[in-house]
């Protein structure tokens, strides 16, 4: 019986960590017409970190942004204001990148960033402008 309670505890508390994660999730992503809206104002910089071999397939970038090798961002951000409106994009955006991606700006002590709805697919499928990017990159995948 006590161990019947304690597995069923510890399911709720796993549970209520589960939505608790995906609320954030919520809360932390942003609309591609929300963003172009920003973007246009000057209100908010951007990232890319998407991974290397997606960022082969697709070398485009959203006019603005700044590449971040994913694996380089906690060096590459070490003088970034830390509370400065900011929006991350990467490949596509299903809630277990955006609640990793998120994990690591929190480690990382940003508090205002947010993550693109979609990644770049959807900001694309809006017709929203890309620029073809000309920089070299390695395809270092370490993460």
């Amino acid at each position: 019986m006590i161990v019947g309670t304690v597995v069923l505890v510890l399911a709720m508390g796993l549970i209520v960590r589960r939505l608790l994660a995906k609320r954030e999730v919520r809360a932390k992503t942003i609309e591609p017409e929300a963003l172009y809206t920003q973007l246009k104002a000057k209100q908010v910089l951007l990232y890319d970190v998407r991974q290397p071999l997606d960022f082969l397939a697709h070398p485009e970038i959203i006019p603005g942004a700044t590449r971040i090798a994913p694996k380089d961002i906690a060096d590459q951000t070490a003088h970034f204001s830390r509370d400065q409106n900011s929006v991350i994009y990467c490949t596509g955006g299903d809630d277990a990148t955006f609640e990793m991606v998120l994990g690591k700006a929190r480690a990382l002590q940003f508090t205002r960033v947010r993550l693109l709805k979609g990644g770049l697919p959807a900001w694309k499928a809006k017709g929203y402008p890309v620029e073809t990017y000309t920089e070299s990159f390695h395809l270092d995948t370490a993460k």
